[in-house]
């Protein structure tokens, strides 16, 4: 058991939270809630041992092996693939080779009756003892299962690491840290660079192999299927639901409801208390009834209702100009990079209005079908775009193609039309920008903060044709239910490339299905495909252990 005793940080004189005490108990999936800024990722930072709170502590126990990944990762570029992922056994490799050293010790000295030949013998006994408690595993088919599992093919296991993105390293991290089975997994946004597949095979794998997992998420459903335990930072406190993220939803509902009506009893009888006060403070014989009141209000604890999100935004897209009946029609199309064939004979076409999602592992083509209908790559067969086509997109560069050196406000400023325009201020709210935030330039906001703004950016700009490839990463989930709901309303036609299944619910109405060099229709939304892909992988499975 993990314990938090009454853990408290402050920044500046101010406390973002105050005597947290909670403990962490094996088979606990947590989901750690709460508004941005309220303090998740510095409790996890603190629980993984990387910072140290102003008062009070963590204890666990001495042998207990706690495993961090941050949302941004520095991956060391001295191996490949397969070798950096087996450092998860560095630990176990070490032990290994410092009992080979001792033991070589024992066999060369002679000095067998002195002090430091009964400490090597010591050693040798305490290590061989943890050293053979452990499961005997095979080391290489466990990294090999692991990386599988995550998405990399066998032929990018003797790549280098620096061949790889960002969101391939924290995979490789991922990995890293599964192979260790720890007794903790603190994981923080952990599936914003995984697809689909590799979204459910993680959750699969923490529901039956992880001990203990604590999880900052903004995948609802990620959340849902994987947590048994939610843990609320609010307001500098915290509130410990023994239930998942949508239960925990409703019961904080009821809990604020039951706070609200505590408060508006309170107040009343505040409000009566110093009507009383007033009417009588001159009156000689209510004196002692007066001071009475006076006292009870200076003793009175005010109900505090936690602090509740109340900024409802109604984001609508721009009316979309006419489009022609169908403005995407693929026939034949085939693309290859050298002799790496990426799809071959794609043929579908995208109706007026429809909103459809491009789903499959990363590298199976759906961001090379985007690049051409976005006309950007040279391809075999034929690609048309509908009459009066007006293409918007979204792609994970997009924030690097924003002036920096304009402010927030500005930035959106300068697309916004009609009535729109008065409400700049709480549409960047909406997107997390606020108060003094608004006023910075460009230049000096995140990789995340410049995300959002390019992506609220676009979709101020009129267009009929919206194809958005991950939109959701950077994103807390009020702001992707916000988006969610423009999109439903959004009148043109939507292209989604997107891992996060609670936000292609409802949204997609068909799915094409990128894998094996071919794209594959699907008449049916995420969870219909989801459900049938299920069972072609159990099929899979059994083709593979017959063989």
């Amino acid at each position: 058991m993990i314990s938090v005793d009454s853990v408290t940080v402050e920044f500046n004189g101010s406390a973002l939270f105050s005597n947290i005490t909670f403990n962490i108990n094996e088979n606990d999936r947590i989901a750690l809630m709460g508004k941005n800024g309220a303090g998740k990722s510095t409790l996890l930072k603190i629980l993984a041992g990387v910072n140290k709170p102003t008062r009070g502590k963590v204890s666990a126990p001495k042998d207990a092996v706690i495993a961090y990944l941050p949302q941004h990762l520095l991956t060391e570029d001295d191996s490949n693939l397969f070798d950096e992922t087996s450092k998860a056994f560095f630990k176990i490799h070490n032990m290994k080779k410092r009992m080979d050293e001792l033991n070589h010790q024992l066999e060369t000295r002679t000095d067998y009756e002195s002090d430091d030949y009964a400490k090597i013998i010591e050693q040798v006994s305490e290590l061989s003892e943890k050293y053979y408690s452990i499961e005997e595993i095979n080391y290489d088919a466990e990294v090999e299962k692991t990386l599988l599992g995550l998405g990399f093919l066998r032929s990018d296991f003797t790549r280098p690491t620096n061949e790889f993105s960002g969101g391939w390293r924290m995979r490789i991290e991922l990995a890293k840290i599964l192979l260790q089975k720890p007794d903790l997994i603190l994981l923080d946004e952990p599936t914003n660079h995984l697809d689909i597949e590799s979204v459910q095979w993680l959750e699969e794998f923490l529901k039956t192999n992880a001990k203990a997992v604590i999880v900052i998420s903004h995948d609802k459903m990620f959340v849902d299927n994987l947590t048994n335990r939610t843990i609320e930072v609010t307001m500098g406190r915290i509130y410990d639901y023994k239930t998942n993220y949508s239960h925990y939803l409703q019961l904080r509902k009821e809990r604020r409801e039951q706070q609200q009506k505590h408060f508006d009893d309170q107040q009343k009888e505040i409000a009566d208390i110093t009507a009383f006060i007033e009417r009588f403070k001159g009156t000689y014989s209510k004196t002692l009834q007066v001071q009475s009141r006076v006292k009870m209000l200076e003793k009175m604890e005010i109900v505090q209702v936690d602090e509740m999100d109340t900024s409802a935004l109604n984001l609508k897209f721009p009316p979309a100009p006419r489009s022609g009946n169908y403005p995407v029609i693929v026939d034949g199309l085939t693309k290859s990079y050298g002799d790496h064939l990426v799809f071959k004979d794609a043929s579908f076409t995208i109706a007026r209005g429809e909103k459809v999602a491009f789903v499959g592992k990363n590298g199976e083509g759906k961001s090379t079908m985007i690049k051409a209908i976005m006309g950007q790559i040279d391809f075999e067969g034929r690609l048309q775009l509908g009459h009066n086509s007006l293409i918007g997109y979204f792609a994970q560069n997009q924030a690097s193609l924003l002036d920096e050196d304009i402010t927030v406000f500005d930035t959106i400023d300068k697309v916004a039309q009609g009535d729109i325009r008065t409400r700049i201020k709480d549409l960047l709210g909406a997107f997390m920008f606020s108060g003094d935030n608004i006023d910075k330039k460009v230049k000096v906001l995140s990789g995340g903060e410049k995300t959002r703004l390019a992506m609220l950016r676009l979709l101020l700009e009129p267009v009929n044709l919206l194809i958005l490839d991950e939109p959701t990463n950077h994103l807390d989930i009020k702001t992707k239910d916000i988006l969610k709901e423009a999109l439903l309303a959004f009148d043109g036609t939507l292209i989604l490339v997107s891992h996060d299944r609670d936000f292609l619910d409802g949204l997609a109405q068909k799915v094409f299905e990128f894998s094996n060099k071919r794209v594959r229709e699907h008449f049916e939304d995420i969870n219909g495909f989801l459900r049938n892909k299920k069972l072609e992988n159990l099929k899979e499975i059994e083709r593979t252990a017959k063989v």
